[in-house]
């Protein structure tokens, strides 16, 4: 999927995830003329890209894109003096009435990416309470070359969409390194665990989303009676284990979520 900027895009933080979603934007076809940073800190932007070390007292810009830690919106709101037509946030936490306040723009939209979508493989989810229907479809047509996308009904759900897609990437990766240790703890060389391990979870993933059927048909699947699929399910699934840990896992997530959004509120 195609992406053509016809307005001036700001982007405030260019780190991890305001960096992802930045390189998933120039890979889409979108001009870097139309794209302009603001970072202390970030090096080797793509070419074309304006950067500003500091915000501009006059920045106007048509579309701003909030990439900073939840913790740094009032820094930069205290000096962001334009109205954006358009606002996206991906502050953890920070809800679309704090935002409204705070950077007084004609439609704000709430955004929470993951980390692939800076290959186009991301999962990121939308919410907004004021954007009319063509600018909700101008938001998505911004996030869609980054992977699937994903409006949430209720405002209150985001600290649990944050806490599946926008952390699930990290709880992944620690599953795949956890899944290589065990291979190099019967035998295989560490570096050859990990690249088995990397290769499975990358083929079971496309095959999950290419399939009708569920993530749980799929395992019964690979599971032949009495073999060695099987018992090794046996032990994920005894007593829920496995489940358990994720509710947890992604419980605390979700609650450190709302903690973050209380703090923006105070």
């Amino acid at each position: 999927m195609t992406l053509s900027l016809t307005t001036p895009l700001w982007l405030i933080g260019a780190g991890n995830m305001g960096g992802a979603m930045l390189r998933g934007w120039i890979a889409a076809g979108a001009d870097p003329r139309q794209i302009t940073v603001v970072d202390p800190f970030v090096e080797g932007l793509p070419e074309g890209v304006t950067l500003h070390r500091e915000l501009p007292a006059d920045a106007a810009p048509d579309i701003l894109v909030l990439a900073v830690k939840p913790q740094q919106m009032g820094a930069v709101r205290d000096i962001f003096s334009g109205s954006p037509r358009l606002l996206l946030s991906i502050l953890a936490g920070v809800e679309t009435e704090t935002l409204s306040a705070a950077f007084r723009a004609v439609s704000n939209v709430r955004v929470m990416p993951n980390l692939p979508v800076s290959i186009g493989e991301g999962v990121s989810a939308l919410f907004s309470d004021d954007a009319d229907a063509a600018t909700r479809d101008e938001a998505q047509a911004l996030i869609a070359p980054l992977g699937l996308t994903e409006w949430i009904a209720e405002e209150k759900l985001f600290d649990a969409v944050t806490a599946l897609s926008g952390c699930g990437p990290g709880f992944l990766f620690r599953f795949i390194d956890a899944l290589a240790e065990a291979g190099t703890a019967l035998g295989l060389p560490a570096d050859q665990a990990a690249r088995l391990a990397t290769a499975t979870v990358k083929g079971s993933g496309l095959l999950a989303a290419a399939s009708d059927e569920s993530a749980s048909t799929l395992a019964d699947r690979v599971a032949s009676p009495g073999g060695s699929t099987r018992e090794g399910l046996n032990v994920l699934d005894a007593d829920e284990a496995l489940k358990d840990l994720l509710k947890r896992t992604l419980a605390a997530s979700a609650k450190r979520n709302a903690e973050l959004a209380a703090a923006a509120r105070s």
